[in-house]
């Protein structure tokens, strides 16, 4: 039996098993005892594990935190590193995003294309090597995380636990494979709250907002030149009163932090709207002075780009407590820039009641295209598609391969395939998920002789 008809028998129970794990909602929740990223992560982890298990692989699981399949012996270590773990569902979808649904030769749900599907593809790679006793001289550890959108603090618990792999892979970026990576910077900005003002926007800090919800007195801003604004930028917007307040509520395009100019971002404009109705507030002096509707950090004095790609800024979540108002910077750097430089240059804004801290600060990760480790891996793609015209790839997105040595993005996405990660109605195509399985398998056996 040829490979593809190996892996087309397996079919339904790949949707079966990617089913079964689309059905948790896996975002970060409140920590319990083995359960730190909270209880359905650590339920989804425990029924990847157990579909491992009854496939006859080893597996282990690391306190909540992830947990590991392996097949083979040998001292050598290839990784497969996948997260089980989902950003929260936000709004618009057409079909429920907690139950995976085939529509035109594609499954929808959270999570089928980041990461549940890589995560199914891989661990169905590994059982057909198994089912095909193929001889192999290194082991092979998918593991899987549970915490890679909101930190990636399982990597670093299961490196603490069972050290580095030797080589690897992500499935969870694009093909033909990702030799370079963003650095990151996370920060957020504080002003002061002079007025009777509230505004709350946004769902995770990694995404370009879809919602801003503001209450207002009605007597602070101009409600006609605010219309007129959304109105003239096709901004979907609603306003309700109640007594002297309005509540102003409206929608935008939510996207991957990675890529902001694919979205709408909601707070953006509902500030920018608020700047146009002449309201007078600390944080919209700040934010039309500094943050604007770009993606680029031009006013923030940040921009710069390198041969690879630019840096993108986005103000992904935003929120009022008593009187501060509190936003997030999710901000990607050019991955030969260092990020360290791009974080001096806040000192240099001045706002009289704002204040900007960095919360967190990683440095890029760049491999040569004629490495060992990409080389491989673009055989191996283009062994199984032959495209031989897609070219080695950076991106703005970070992956579990900044947690571990020897480690890149290898698929799961295809080029020209927007599978609506971290957006409404995110799919993967069925075709494409039995392609990744095939892929998979050639890597694997590719990076044996490495």
């Amino acid at each position: 039996m040829e490979l593809k008809e190996r892996i087309l028998n397996y079919k339904d129970e790949i949707f079966n098993n990617l089913s079964k794990l689309v059905a948790y909602k896996s975002v970060l929740a409140t920590p319990l005892e083995n359960a730190p990223f909270g209880k359905k992560n650590a339920e989804c982890l425990n029924e990847f594990l157990t579909i491992a298990k009854d496939y006859g692989l080893k597996t282990k699981n690391l306190d909540g935190y992830c947990g590991y399949v392996e097949l083979g012996e040998g001292n050598e270590l290839i990784g497969i590193v996948a997260h089980l773990d989902i950003v929260p569902e936000g709004n618009g979808w057409d079909t429920d995003p907690f139950k995976a649904t085939i529509k035109d030769n594609k499954i929808y749900g959270r999570g089928t294309s980041d990461d549940k599907g890589g995560a199914i593809a891989s661990l169905t790679a590994l059982k057909i090597i198994k089912d095909l006793n193929i001889p192999l001289n290194k082991r092979i550890r998918l593991i899987v995380g549970c915490n890679e959108e909101t930190g990636s603090n399982c990597m670093k618990h299961y490196v603490e636990k069972e050290g580095d792999i030797d080589i690897g892979f992500t499935p969870d970026a694009d093909f033909p494979v990702i030799h370079g990576e963003k650095g990151m910077i996370k920060a957020i900005f504080k002003c002061k709250n002079e007025s009777n003002f509230s505004i709350n926007g946004g769902v995770v800090v990694n995404a370009v907002s879809d919602n801003c919800k503001v209450e207002i007195e009605n007597n602070l801003y101009d409600k006609n030149l605010l219309e007129k604004y959304f109105t003239e930028n096709n901004i979907e917007y609603k306003i309700s009163s109640v007594e002297d307040k309005d509540i102003i509520e409206v929608k935008g395009i939510s996207a991957h932090a990675s890529t902001p100019e694919l979205g709408t971002n909601a707070i953006s404009h509902t500030v920018m709207a608020l700047k146009e109705a002449n309201f007078n507030n600390e944080l919209i002096d700040f934010y039309s002075k500094y943050i604007k509707l770009e993606t680029t950090g031009e006013s923030l004095g940040i921009a710069c780009s390198d041969e690879y790609g630019s840096l993108t800024c986005v103000n992904g979540m935003i929120g009022t407590e008593e009187n501060e108002i509190i936003g997030t910077l999710d901000i990607r750097v050019p991955v030969t820039i260092n990020p360290k430089g791009i974080k001096d240059k806040f000192s240099l804004i001045h706002n009289k009641n704002t204040t900007i801290q960095i919360e967190s600060l990683s440095e890029p990760l760049f491999y040569p295209v004629d490495s060992p480790l990409v080389k491989t891996l673009m055989k191996a793609y283009q062994e199984v598609t032959g495209d031989i015209e897609s070219k080695p790839l950076t991106i703005g997105g970070g992956t579990y391969a900044k947690s571990m040595k020897n480690c890149v993005g290898f698929g799961c996405a295809f080029p020209n395939t927007d599978n609506r990660i971290h957006n409404s109605n995110e799919f993967v195509e069925i075709n494409e998920l039995l392609l990744q399985v095939e892929i998979y398998i050639n890597a694997i056996l590719g990076l044996q002789s490495i």
